[in-house]
């Protein structure tokens, strides 16, 4: 059955299997029958790994044959997209409204200039100036089921497509139990309903320092989404400054001053992953702005 693998625990079971370049999970709850339950997370585990791997062919750069490459490659032509293509795109513009123009799609080819590897390899200015013509979503034109992309100019839905598949899965996996479970794909994170007893999941707060391998708290979560902005992985450091990966499309440089890692509780996965993503863009003003938008938040400084 593909790559996934299945734990049975005493209240609950765990499936979990690799996509979108991340290790992904689902939990659910425990009936009293351990045949029962091995069938039940086996089931909807299968689903959501089919589910993952569908949105991550659709919607995935890397990926040579699907909308995303044809709509890089269409040089300036038109290119007709179906609704949910159309559905994740509106959303990519409400985010660039919202943020001012921070939250920007089009900026994920600087990736050309930086290389967030923990070297200090800091590209040259004209590198970053030269990119910086080619970003702006304010020159896209978005269309009902159409998009026009300027020739030279792309869209990489990273910021968004994990968050996304998170919530398109539980809504998928609804369909098929009506037991408490959590989808957790690299730390993007979403319940719908609590367990029983109204008993929350608790999730551990990933460590910046030493991501993966040890947490600085926990969080109890009953139902909603849950997203992580932050450069545990993903830095430069030169002369003692740390560049994160999270990079103003206005200037092409990373934001200054911005939290290490950004942890936000939100109703769905990408409306976390949404306000976890501009907080970090505020930068020195992220907790102020979480503050603002009155929801539940973890910030490392």
């Amino acid at each position: 059955m593909n790559n996934i693998s299945i734990e049975l625990k005493d209240t609950y079971s765990i499936g979990r299997f690799d996509a979108m370049a991340c290790p992904c999970e689902i939990l659910l709850e425990n009936s009293n029958n351990q045949s029962t339950d091995q069938q039940a997370i086996l089931k909807i585990t299968e689903i959501a790994f089919q589910e993952a791997k569908r949105i991550e062919q659709k919607f995935s750069r890397y990926t040579n044959d699907n909308i995303i490459y044809q709509i890089n490659h269409s040089n300036g032509n038109a290119v007709s997209i179906d609704k949910e293509t159309a559905l994740v795109l509106s959303f990519a513009n409400q985010c660039y409204e919202l943020s001012g123009g921070k939250f920007d799609i089009t900026s994920g080819i600087l990736r050309r200039a930086w290389n967030f590897d923990g070297s200090d390899n800091i590209p040259d200015t004209e590198q970053v100036a030269e990119l910086k013509s080619n970003i702006g979503w304010n020159k896209v034109k978005l269309k009902n089921l159409s998009i026009s992309l300027p020739a030279g100019m792309e869209i990489d839905l990273g910021g968004i497509g994990k968050e996304y598949a998170v919530d398109s899965t539980v809504k998928l996996l609804k369909e098929h139990t009506k037991k408490s479970f959590l989808v957790n794909f690299g730390g993007d994170i979403a319940c719908p309903y609590p367990r029983a007893n109204n008993t929350p999941w608790t999730i551990g707060v990933d460590n910046p320092e030493h991501s993966g391998e040890s947490s600085v708290g926990k969080i109890q979560l009953l139902k909603g989404g849950l997203a992580t902005s932050g450069d545990a992985r993903r830095f430069l450091l030169k002369d003692g400054v740390r560049y994160s990966h999270i990079l103003d499309p206005h200037t092409g440089y990373p934001v200054p001053d911005a939290p290490r890692s950004v942890t936000v509780i939100a109703n769905t996965c990408i409306e976390a992953g949404m306000l976890s993503t501009f907080s970090m863009l505020e930068g020195s003003n992220a907790v102020e702005f979480l503050k603002e938008q009155g929801v539940q938040f973890w910030v490392m400084p």
